[in-house]
Formats: C-alpha cells, sequence, structure tokens
C-alpha cells in the first residue's frame, strides 16, 4: 500500500458538547476539513495545505463563540495513523467493512475492503452505516447508479456487490478520487465509473441515487439531483443532522414526491425517496 505524504492543517477544538461536535462534523467539510477524529468533547479536523478556507471558517467559529488550536502537520503518514485507529465496521449478517490488514470473517453477505485514508467513508459514521442500511432495503439488481460525493467509494462498492449493472462515483475532492480507485482495485469492482468533478451537468440518468454529503450541498443540488434521476427512480440523501429533517423534506418532497423512508442514529438522518 503506498504511503501518501502531504502538508497539512490541523486545527483542535476542545470543550465542546454533543449537539456543538454535531454541527461541526457537519460544517467543517464546508470549510476543507474532509478528515475528523472525534472524541468525547473535542474534534481535530485536517485540510490538505492550500486547501482550508480559513476566511469562511474564521467567522464561523467566532459566531459560536469557539476558539480552536491551528498546527502545521509536515509531511504527516495518514497511511499509519488511519490503520492504528481502524476497526472493521459490520451491520450484522449483511456487511463487513474491514481494511486490508483485517482478517475476512464468515457470515456476512457482503464484504468491503477499504483502505483507511483521509476520505470520507468508512462505515463508521452513523450516515455511512445508514446509507448502507438503506442501500439493502431496496433492489440494485441491473440498475444504473449514480454515487454524487463517493468519498472512499464505500457505496459505489456495495452498489456493485448488490447487482447494479453500472455506477458513476463522483468526489470533487482528489485525494478522495484517488482512494476510490485503490479501493476498486481492492475490490476487485468491474462496472464502477470514477469521476473527479462537483457538478451533476450533463451527467446522464440514473435508476438510484446516493448522495451522503452535507445539508448545504444537497440543497443547492435538489433540482439538479431530480435531473439526473430517471422517472420512478429512487434516491438516497444523507449527511444530516436529524434537526435538518423538516428542512429538508419540505426542499426534497417537491421534486421527488412524499414516499420516503426515514433513518436516524446518534443525532444524524438519512432519507430515501422512492
Amino acid at each position: 500500500m503506498p504511503a501518501f505524504f502531504m502538508r497539512y492543517i490541523e486545527v483542535i477544538i476542545e470543550n465542546i458538547n454533543a449537539d456543538t461536535k454535531d454541527l461541526l462534523v457537519a460544517m467543517l467539510p464546508e470549510f476543507g476539513f474532509h478528515a475528523m477524529e472525534e472524541m468525547e468533547t473535542a474534534i481535530k479536523a485536517y485540510a490538505i495545505e492550500g486547501e482550508e478556507k480559513m476566511d469562511l471558517f474564521n467567522p464561523f467559529f467566532n459566531d459560536l463563540g469557539l476558539i480552536y488550536e491551528q498546527n502545521i502537520l509536515e509531511d504527516k503518514n495518514w497511511n499509519a495513523s488511519w490503520e492504528s485507529n481502524f476497526d472493521p465496521v459490520s451491520l450484522p449478517g449483511k456487511v463487513l467493512v474491514r481494511a486490508d490488514f483485517h482478517p475476512s470473517q464468515p457470515g456476512f453477505e457482503h464484504e468491503i475492503v477499504i483502505t483507511p485514508k483521509m476520505s470520507f467513508g468508512t462505515g463508521h459514521h452513523a450516515t455511512t452505516r445508514m446509507m448502507l442500511q438503506a442501500m439493502l432495503e431496496i433492489d440494485f439488481n441491473g440498475k444504473k447508479v449514480l454515487d454524487f460525493g463517493t468519498g472512499t467509494g464505500i457505496l459505489a462498492i456495495l452498489a456493485e456487490k448488490l447487482g447494479a449493472e453500472e455506477i458513476m462515483a463522483i468526489d470533487n475532492d482528489r485525494w478522495s478520487f484517488e482512494n476510490t480507485l485503490e479501493n476498486l482495485a481492492a475490490n476487485k469492482m468491474s462496472r464502477i465509473q470514477v469521476e473527479c468533478r462537483d457538478d451533476l451537468n450533463q451527467i446522464g440518468l440514473f435508476d438510484i441515487i446516493l448522495a451522503n454529503i452535507n445539508k448545504n450541498i444537497l440543497s443547492e443540488n435538489v433540482s439538479n439531483l431530480r435531473d439526473a434521476l430517471k422517472p420512478g427512480g429512487t434516491i438516497i440523501i444523507s449527511g444530516l443532522l436529524s434537526s435538518d429533517y423538516t428542512d429538508i423534506y419540505s426542499l426534497f418532497h417537491p421534486y421527488f414526491g412524499t414516499n420516503c423512508s426515514v433513518y436516524k442514529q446518534s443525532g444524524w438522518l438519512a432519507i430515501t425517496f422512492f
């Protein structure tokens, strides 16, 4: 497994309550911080140097009355860091998500190998687990699927394992793009196309759309997502706080109808519109 070396901006936010932590996890990617370590009353967040948006970050923190410590990390080996903290994740009897240095385990219908790096989507976060659960409840056989904001590629990989005929996985983060390609190879995937892009212009039509991103990006792209979904198709969205339900449902149901399934876990939300 190749090691990647870059300079990173680290911010450490301490003495925060659970509600503030949930808000930060949802918002920090907006400022370029796509990797986080969550502790009971603190968060460490990381951005590639040059991709952080401190001009937006600082006013947001000032409005919340928060202070933070900022550090530059020189040539950090994220492979070693992630491996030391990466444990297998499972949906009992259904899906096992593990790293390549973990042994395979019997008793699961699907096994996904994820190289643990900075890309979001190892299955540990509640939003990813809810997306996996929601995917198990719909029919992917022969379907064309879009994974919008693919992260590690975990959802696209499960889509192929569930029988999808064609999957497009997109992300605007170059680390996620490279990580997804590596994870597709590790899982011997053959029906997933990966693109590094941040828009849905002329992307085509899909039977199923998966979008585990955040409220702002989902809101900005609701009409584009509808244009990319075939009539009668299914969309699963997450990256949302439970408190976002009213706003998101009000925004999405005029485009996708009122038939939906709602999932909530640890203060987070996922919704399937079908």
